[in-house]
């Protein structure tokens, strides 16, 4: 019964990976069109604030889907822990602990859109005496949430979280090399594309990531969905000490 409940734990993960990657994709698409995202992160409050309520309440419930997709990163990092902790568990501990922060840090930088900058649209429209002071603190939040909070901690605990993965990846037997090799290269893209709004240097690395980065978890999430409860106990037998296994 164990077994198949690590098993289940595994393929949701997997799910999750998969469910994130295309819910990403979706909704980058949709904002890029809509929205000139991601260009308009770095536009001012005069120009970005009138984008935002443009959009309207279909734009303003895709913010809050966008908000929500990290969510999707714990049961996935509950499935790379469950398969892979028998390579690396104080590794894939920290892994999953990362993730969680991960989660946390881009829902919060995330759904600051559709709440507090939709509200400062809406000000900004009925206020123009005050659109100094909504600008400020539109720029603010952008600063703190967006790029602090979401875009670095976020991604630097996200990419943690893959290369974690891929190395009990590579130690272990229960998915292929390759799988791990290019969660080392995911992983690694990622660490240096969050350095983008400190130098344009990365500028061609960041879009890369932003192309390899779904394919990257889906990758991931299908070869979670391809572990079988006898790899998972095959595998965690071997780990084990020769006197434990004879007990």
């Amino acid at each position: 019964m164990a077994t198949k409940y690590h098993e289940s734990s595994v393929q949701t993960g997997g799910a999750a990976l998969i469910a994130a990657a295309l819910g990403f994709m979706g909704v980058f698409a949709y904002l890029a069109v809509r929205f000139n995202y991601p260009d308009v992160l770095d536009a001012p409050a005069a120009t970005a604030l009138p984008a935002l309520l443009a959009m309207g309440s279909t734009g303003r419930a895709v913010w809050g889907l966008y908000g929500l997709l990290p969510l999707l990163l714990v049961p996935a990092a509950v499935g790379a822990f469950t398969a892979l902790r028998s390579s690396d568990e104080g590794g894939m501990r920290l892994a999953l602990f990362l993730a969680v922060i991960a989660a946390m840090s881009m829902m919060i930088g995330l759904l600051r859109w559709p709440s507090v900058q939709w509200e400062l649209a809406r000000a900004y429209a009925a206020s123009p005496d005050g659109r100094t002071v909504l600008a400020a603190v539109f720029d603010g939040l952008n600063r703190y949430l967006g790029t602090y909070l979401g875009e670095f901690v976020g991604e630097l605990c996200l990419n943690a979280f893959f290369l974690l993965s891929a190395r009990a990846m590579w130690r272990g037997r229960i998915l292929p090399r390759w799988l791990a090799a290019f969660g080392l290269v995911a992983g690694t893209l990622g660490w240096i594309a969050l350095w983008r709004n400190v130098t344009g240097v990365v500028a061609p690395i960041s879009a890369l990531n932003n192309a390899v980065l779904p394919l990257w978890m889906i990758a991931f999430g299908m070869g979670l969905l391809t572990v079988r409860s006898h790899a998972l106990t095959s595998h965690e037998a071997r780990s084990q000490p020769p006197e434990l296994m004879t007990l």
